[in-house]
């Protein structure tokens, strides 16, 4: 059975947050270091799908998050890729949204796309 190893992906335990691994460029649309690991780039993509999500909606941070159940300083943390969401921040996210909002493998595969 392959391990995250053989793959090229580190473990994630040992994961730094997902915007310190910038190489250049702003957050979310930098490019990441050559060795970032996978949660960098998923965190990454999903700041990216969030602030989309949010400006196609006009929906602020505190609305955002009154009608999640997400503290503001939370989504705040994870647009400026601080922090990666847990399953409930995740899902209470996408709910109030009506949009899924996590990349999936595309975040991995995509990584060598330029912004």
């Amino acid at each position: 059975m392959a391990t995250w190893d053989h793959f090229g992906m580190p473990r994630s335990n040992n994961d730094q947050l997902p915007a310190t691994y910038i190489a250049s460029g702003e957050w979310p649309y930098a490019r990441l270091v050559e060795s970032a690991p996978v949660s960098a780039h998923y965190g990454q993509a999903f700041a990216r799908n969030l602030a989309t999500a949010m400006a196609a909606s006009e929906i602020g941070l505190r609305t955002l998050g009154n009608k999640a159940g997400v503290s503001h300083a939370t989504i705040s943390r994870l647009l400026r890729g601080m922090v990666l969401p847990d399953l409930g921040t995740l899902a209470r996210l996408e709910v109030a949204l009506g949009k899924s909002l996590w990349p999936g493998p595309a975040a991995w595969t995509e990584r060598d796309r330029r912004f």
